[in-house]
């Protein structure tokens, strides 16, 4: 169930700048310096560092932790349990610009979104850019710094400037071995869609 933002059960730093029309989960923490815009809407139990920016519109699931200084623009969709690294961007303009082809300073309708989905239990790693149009499947992992460029599948781990697949991950973010269909560390298997 989601609550206003001046409600009790959720915690919004004095600093934090959030929309009225914004809708704030129960037991969500907003802290220091936050900003919320309107028709944002935050599950219950998230957490949103420090310097934190989500744009209009965006959509935010429940057990999200977002660290300081992460941005994430219109258009972007983040199912329950991702977590964003500190200072990780996901964008929405394939082709931004200042101006207009006419030189005036281009506006809200002026733009064309792509949107980006980060699903279930994903992980963004810190510092790392999602370009626009990206889906980030169940329980994958962005590598510190990635570049992402193309669609992420499920439990694969991408590093580098353009993101490059290089192994899978367990929903524990444990990495298999190279090869392997299991975890060792927890016995998780690789679903057979794959």
């Amino acid at each position: 169930m989601l609550y206003a933002r001046h409600m009790p059960a959720s915690s919004i730093h004095p600093s934090a700048e959030v929309s009225p029309d914004a809708k704030i989960g129960e037991g969500t923490r907003i802290w220091h310096f936050a900003q919320v815009r309107e028709g944002a809407t935050i599950g219950a139990n998230c957490v949103l560092g420090k310097d934190v920016y989500v744009d209009f519109g965006v959509i935010i699931g429940s057990n999200v932790k977002i660290e300081n200084g992460a941005s994430i623009f219109h258009g972007s969709v983040l199912e329950d349990g991702v977590f964003v690294g500190p200072h990780a961007c996901l964008t929405n303009d394939r082709s931004p610009r200042a101006i207009n082809p006419d030189g005036t300073l281009k506006r809200g309708e002026d733009w064309s979104i792509s949107p980006i989905r980060v699903c279930y239990g994903a992980s963004i790693g810190a510092g790392a850019v999602v370009l626009p149009g990206i889906t980030i499947g169940r329980f994958s992992l962005i590598g510190a710094g990635a570049v992402v460029t193309h669609d992420v599948g499920d439990h694969e781990v991408v590093v580098g400037n353009p993101a490059r697949v290089i192994g899978l991950v367990c929903p524990a973010a444990h990495r298999l071995p190279s090869g392997a269909h299991s975890c060792p560390e927890c016995g998780w298997s690789v679903p057979s869609a794959r």
